[in-house]
């Protein structure tokens, strides 16, 4: 009996080891991640793919292909077949436009790949929303609204000399929740509210700067100016514009979102009007997309609806020491 004991254990302890080992196998086969963005080259973009071939060697036989298809919806639709068609194991898109959601989830689902939405959420044609990773729009946009309400209530401006430069493409659900939460943070800030000129742009700096400029002069009596928008690229951009109008730094309360540009007049040491931005880590959402995706192909497990990553105000004073650097 003790025999037939002990050989019944050691089967099972085999059994369990093989088990151990087929699991440990299929932890580690060889993955292929693509990674389609609009707007590459900016450096959040750049930040968030490096993030995610980061991601991709600490869990080991990950690669990730990136694909640049800047604002082009039919180029990130063209990407989606390509990668459709070379049968990678995952996907997360960043999307140049929102309406292409369905088509691109629909391609995904027909060729049961896994797909995140980065940065911008989509839904599909019957209206339920992808996988997402990224920040939430909203709370971004109150923490910059905040910080402006405070700078302006500290410097004491009147309300009828002041006007705030609200800089964002309109057509984007993101920057309207931005937006919001901006209006309604620096409310709850300051207690009034200035009149808001609300920009619509391509989310460009230059973009951001040319119709700034228009503003402006439409504007010559207004001696004050907050500045805020959907990114970094719109608030340095509508800054810029008011600096070569002959603003001076003190009249100017910019406060950015991304902080990857604003930092560069601190880095520098130069006093701007560029006075806070709120920090994303383009980096930490490129990994979490990579890990999302990687841990649910290898663990047969649904995707997590929403993955947020956290956001926090910088200012010349602390940038360095919570960014560590400016690229």
């Amino acid at each position: 009996m003790k025999k037939l004991i002990g050989a019944a254990v050691a089967s099972g302890i085999l059994t369990s080891l093989a088990t151990l080992s087929i699991a440990t196998a299929a932890d580690t086969t060889p993955l292929t991640i693509a990674y389609i963005q609009k707007q590459g080259d900016q450096q959040y973009f750049v930040d968030e793919a490096t993030g995610a071939k980061d991601e991709a060697k600490a869990l080991g036989n990950v690669k990730v292909d990136v694909v640049n298809v800047q604002m082009d919806a039919n180029a990130a639709i063209s990407a989606m077949n390509v990668m459709v068609g070379q049968k990678v194991n995952g996907i997360a898109i960043v999307v140049p436009d929102q309406q292409i959601g369905p088509q691109v989830i629909d391609m995904a689902n027909g060729a049961s790949i896994p797909l995140v939405s980065s940065d911008d959420p989509i839904k599909s044609g019957t209206g339920s929303v992808a996988p997402f990773v990224g920040f939430d729009g909203y709370q971004m946009g109150y923490k910059v609204g905040q910080a402006a309400g405070m700078f302006y209530k500290t410097a004491g401006w009147a309300p009828d000399t002041t006007r705030v430069a609200a800089a964002y493409e309109q057509q984007l659900s993101v920057c309207a929740d931005r937006q919001k939460g901006e209006e309604e943070g620096f409310a709850a800030a300051a207690g009034t509210v200035p009149t808001i000129i609300k920009i619509g742009t391509d989310n460009s700096v230059v973009d951001a700067q040319n119709r700034t400029s228009a503003v402006v002069t439409a504007n010559p009596q207004i001696k004050h100016w907050v500045v805020w928008g959907c990114n970094d690229e719109n608030e340095t951009g509508a800054v810029t514009a008011l600096t070569n109008a002959g603003m001076t730094p003190d009249g100017i309360i910019g406060v950015g979102l991304g902080a990857y540009l604003t930092c560069k007049d601190w880095q520098a040491g130069q006093t701007s009007g560029n006075k806070a931005a709120l920090f994303i880590s383009g980096h930490d959402v490129g990994s979490a997309a990579v890990k999302a995706l990687v841990e649910s192909i290898r663990n047969k497990t649904p995707l997590p609806a929403k993955t947020i990553a956290t956001t926090t105000i910088v200012t010349p004073a602390n940038w360095k020491a919570v960014m560590g650097s400016c690229s």
